[in-house]
């Protein structure tokens, strides 16, 4: 518990003037106005109820997107739907995307089977504090931030709703700096090995990866891109992570603040790269500490993984 508690403490304290506002307001002084033009595309948000997801839907809605809002809750999409500017334009779509069986059926869906998407942003994340299993077997936060957007990423690739001049858009965590890329460990099988905070690094840093073995596997069409929001002030980290909202709370960043990178790389779309993860427009390392770099595994391996898992979700065979 010691141990750990002293690697948080120079973890944080290493990226405190970087992820919180601080650095935000920092980098942003130089900016130039923001005034994109969203008009006529068709933007898939998941996890778009809440948090940075809400703003990101909100923000495109606003500039002229029609926007496929993707989340659970149906009161809460009712309630996105009644703060847009343009409610015509937010098209909500109920979905468990920790149910590979529903995320799968997504592609039928009048509204996701009505046309390409030019930007898919694989938004929803949660971090679990304590361990649970999907209907399907599956490790509840494995499932929603991996596999779930996974094999929505994929089926809508496969059925030609990626448009080829569009942009996919992984939303990471700077949290992911705090592992190497793992496989089995991301799918929990024993409540009594279950550390939430772990898995949901390990789930975020494979998102990194996901971008490379897209861009490797697509040729950059569309490209895709992942980015990481810093430390924002969300009803996720309210709920997971009392201790530490309590602690930073007047530095944490809004959730427009949040939200800004995804929509700066919306409106420029640049070409794929082959490393990099963007913060605040600009893109950074993907390691910051040399055993993080350490992993028996590729982008490739995790990309069958997640495939195995996805067709035998029970059972394990």
């Amino acid at each position: 518990m010691l141990v750990r508690a002293l690697g948080s403490l120079l973890f944080y304290g290493r990226f405190l003037r970087s992820f919180s506002a601080l650095g935000f307001q920092r980098r942003s002084s130089d900016w130039e106005e923001f005034d994109p033009d969203f008009s006529g595309q068709r933007w898939l948000v998941t996890g778009a109820t809440g948090g940075i997801g809400r703003a990101v839907a909100l923000t495109a809605n606003r500039h002229g997107a029609t926007v496929l809002a993707l989340a659970r809750d149906t009161g809460k999409l009712d309630a996105l739907q009644h703060d847009a500017e343009h409610p015509d334009r937010i098209r909500p779509v109920p979905v468990d995307m920790a149910s590979i069986t529903d995320v799968r059926a997504l592609t039928d869906h009048p509204e996701i089977a009505a046309g390409p998407v030019d930007v898919l942003i694989n938004n929803v994340g949660v971090l679990m504090n304590d361990f649970t299993t999907t209907d399907e077997d599956l490790e509840a936060s494995f499932a929603t931030n991996l596999l779930g957007p996974f094999v929505l990423t994929e089926q809508l690739y496969d059925h030609d709703l990626l448009a080829a001049d569009g942009i996919v858009i992984n939303v990471s965590s700077g949290g992911m700096y705090g592992t190497p890329l793992k496989l089995e460990e991301m799918d929990c099988r024993d409540g009594d090995d279950y550390d939430g905070m772990a898995a949901y690094a390990m789930h975020k840093r494979a998102q990194v990866e996901l971008t490379r073995y897209w861009n490797e596997q697509w040729n950059g069409q569309p490209a895709v891109h992942v980015m990481h929001p810093g430390w924002v002030d969300t009803e996720g980290v309210k709920t997971a992570l009392p201790g530490f909202r309590t602690a930073l709370k007047t530095i944490l960043r809004d959730t427009e603040q949040g939200a800004d990178t995804i929509l700066w790389l919306a409106a420029q779309r640049p070409e794929a790269v082959e490393k990099g993860i963007w913060l605040d427009r600009e893109l950074q390392p993907e390691h910051e500490f040399g055993f993080t770099r350490k992993s028996r595994h590729d982008a490739n391996d995790l990309a069958e993984f997640l495939r195995q898992r996805a067709q035998s979700p029970k059972g394990r065979e």
